[in-house]
């Protein structure tokens, strides 16, 4: 009885979610139609920016993003880098923006992009306007952006986490032994460590000296930008971390952390005074949403135009969408591009740990035969790593970020043995009946042979040795080179330009700049690719992708990260090209 009382009130229930799906998908047309209008910013206003929602590449073209009915909550919203640093440089010379106000509680914006952002900081205080800074806490994020403002302010109790860098990669190999599964890691590349937590249950030696290495570049290039924005010195900031000198908010304050511990409100009544409010209700704030709706698209009549091409995401073959690159649609793009008389040159965009290795090559040879008719440039995001570094190898110029996270020339392959889970946990059993010797080699229901593995390491050396010749020449290096900074090993940016990796260091408008001087065009608009999946389509997908998701985040509480992690890889097919760990500070 109680179960069909469940039943029926999960009907109910149902009925009752579809309903008001549907009147809201109404209501979120009307307000996309109805709010075409500009908006028009006040006098004396002051830019709020909080960087609680991720900053992308390319942000969702959703007029019904935010709404998730399963959550009660809406999906992350995001905004284009290119958006807010344009927000920015037109906040510097509008004479109705006073100032910025930075909300940093909770900032959701990762390294590379935030080193970014907080050039255009500087280069906004420039203009003489403010920059404020509040939090209630601030961790290393918010405080990597606080470190642009003119004073930076903290509420009293409030706490400043100052530690350094630490990453704590996730090992499955002990729950795999307990349920009975083996996982064979096949590799070539001695620093190729995407397969490893499926074979131990620690980093091991080499796995260890890369991220090292990689962390500390990282962590320095932290605490030079702080130190060139707070005035205190690099070796200061690393001492602070070390020893956790910042242990409450006087320590913050004593130390020069901060400059004041304040109330919000007495934060608020400053901004009142510096632009002549009344009083903090009548403070003028514009929003990053709100400011760049407020802002005249910039037209453009030239019929040159660059291609700016997405690659965000792991790459696979198939369709893919707006967050993962699928090879025929990226190919698709790509051609088109290549194809289109008005388009002068293509800068590829790529955001991506790389993925299955077939893909891979599929897009680059598309990316080959555009380049023989139009110049190619490739810019580097947060990571284009192993099969991101694949596609991006033949360009005519690499730019990176000093902290992307690239390289991880290398390859491996995942073949796992379920046997003894199938057999010892659930007691189902296989027998196998087969017409030759290597039918099935890759069931996953029975141990693999040494001659099978042998075939199968053979299958990877080559897909590596293919890769370490297509490094060699798109970047014009000798192999033996190559083979020596590859062996799967993960570089920052900067690192790997002192390898010849990668050409300049520089965003993705150092990019487009180059773009358009191999292509002798100086008057150009940008076309954005490929063109965004229907928005309809997307929010019902992640609609029912979400309340997957929500449902086994309840379920499994902490054990969903390692779970999501094992059943991603083990459903990966054929040879990968990937990396993991790209870390967050």
């Amino acid at each position: 009885m109680l179960k069909f009382l469940r039943l029926v009130l999960a009907i109910i229930t149902a009925q009752m979610v579809i309903t008001v799906f549907s009147i809201l998908v109404i209501v979120a047309i009307v307000a996309a139609v109805s709010s075409g209008d500009e908006s028009e910013i006040a006098d004396n206003s002051i830019l709020h920016l909080s960087f609680d929602q991720p900053i992308v590449d390319r942000a969702t073209e959703n007029p019904l993003a935010g709404l998730d009915l399963m959550s009660g909550s809406g999906p992350e919203e995001s905004t284009s880098l290119f958006e807010v640093r344009r927000a920015l440089r037109k906040a510097a010379t509008d004479d109705k923006i006073k100032g910025i106000f930075l909300d940093l509680d909770n900032v959701a914006v990762g390294g590379t992009m935030r080193s970014v952002l907080l050039d255009d900081l500087v280069a906004f205080k420039k203009s003489g306007k403010f920059i404020y800074a509040y939090a209630e806490n601030y961790d290393q994020a918010s405080y990597h952006l606080a470190s642009a403002a003119d004073s930076i302010f903290m509420m009293p109790m409030g706490s400043l986490m100052w530690n350094g860098l630490a990453s704590s990669p996730i090992f499955l190999q002990g729950m795999l032994e307990k349920l009975d599964i083996e996982v064979k890691l096949i590799r070539v590349g001695k620093y190729k460590s995407a397969g490893e937590p499926f074979i131990r249950k620690d980093l091991s030696a080499d796995n260890r000296l890369q991220m090292e290495s990689y962390m500390n570049d990282l962590y320095a290039d932290y605490l030079q930008q702080v130190s060139k924005n707070s005035g205190l010195s690099t070796d200061s900031l690393r001492r602070m971390a070390d020893r956790l000198d910042i242990r409450t908010d006087r320590d913050a304050l004593d130390k020069g952390m901060v400059h004041a511990l304040w109330h919000r409100d007495e934060v608020l009544e400053m901004l009142a005074q510096k632009t002549k409010a009344k009083n903090i209700e009548k403070i003028k704030f514009a929003r990053l949403g709100e400011y760049l709706g407020s802002l005249e698209e910039d037209e453009n009549e030239s019929k040159n135009e660059i291609a700016v091409v997405y690659a965000n995401g792991e790459i696979s073959g198939g369709e893919g969408d707006d967050e993962n690159i699928g090879s025929e649609r990226l190919s698709a793009t790509l051609r088109k591009a290549r194809l289109d008389d008005d388009v002068k040159a293509v800068v590829l965009r790529v955001n991506s740990p790389g993925g299955d290795a077939l893909a891979s090559e599929v897009i680059r040879r598309e990316l080959v035969l555009l380049n023989k008719k139009k110049p190619l440039v490739v810019s580097m995001g947060n990571v284009a790593a192993s099969g991101g570094y694949w596609i991006a190898a033949d360009a005519d110029s690499i730019f990176a970020e000093p902290t992307t996270i690239t390289g991880s020339i290398g390859v491996f392959g995942l073949v796992p043995d379920f046997s003894g889970f199938f057999a010892n946990k659930t007691g189902i059993t296989f027998d196998r009946v087969v017409t030759g010797p290597y039918a099935d080699i890759m069931s996953g229901v029975r141990p693999m042979r040494a001659d099978e593995e042998a075939i199968i390491q053979a299958s990877v050396n080559k897909v590596y040795d293919d890769f370490i010749k297509l490094v060699a020449t798109g970047r014009s290096l000798r192999s033996d080179s190559v083979q020596a900074m590859a062996q799967g090993r993960v570089y920052t940016g900067r690192q790997a330009l002192a390898l010849g990796l990668v050409d300049q260091l520089g965003t993705e408008e150092d990019a487009l700049a180059c773009a358009s001087r191999l292509a002798k065009v100086t008057d150009y608009k940008i076309r954005r690719m490929p063109t965004p999946k229907d928005p309809f389509d997307e929010i019902l997908n992640k609609w029912s992708g979400n309340a997957a998701k929500n449902q086994m985040v309840e379920n499994l509480g902490a054990l969903y990260a390692p779970v999501q992690t094992a059943s991603q890889a083990l459903r990966s097919q054929g040879i990968l090209a990937r990396m993991e760990y790209v870390p967050t500070y």
